[in-house]
């Protein structure tokens, strides 16, 4: 069982940014972790993951260069670095834990793929 904890969410304005924090009950050696978002009235959306197994990222296509995930092993947290938001980034932003094998070669962000997730953190870009 790993328990997941976000942090970091808030109220920012457009252009500001924001890192986000997802702390991990154990060690996330070999698994893939995801951050996910959504926003009211939305379906649940991927936004980038990190496979330990690889050492591979992946993002949303709308969001690459905007957004960048990381891991730190040594304090099993994973981090989501976010830059030059926007309102759009609004979002209960939730990251998700699950084992993804060698050579996948599909979808990271279906949500089946998850055995394990946090309780989100709000973010709100306005101004």
């Amino acid at each position: 069982q790993v328990q997941l904890v976000e942090s970091g969410g808030g109220l920012v304005q457009p252009g500001g940014s924001l890192r986000l924090s997802c702390s991990a009950s154990g060690a996330l050696d070999y698994y893939t972790v995801c951050w996910f978002r959504q926003a009211p009235g939305k379906e649940r959306e991927g936004v980038s993951c990190f496979s330990d197994n690889d050492r591979s990222t992946h993002y949303a296509e709308t969001l690459k260069g905007r957004f960048t995930i990381s891991i730190d092993n040594a304090k099993n947290t994973v981090y989501l670095q976010m830059n030059s938001l926007e309102p759009e980034d609004t979002a209960v932003y939730y990251c998700a834990v699950g084992f993804i094998g060698r050579g996948y070669t599909g979808n990271y962000f279906q949500s089946d793929l998850y055995d394990y997730w946090g309780q989100g953190t709000q973010v709100t870009v306005s101004s």
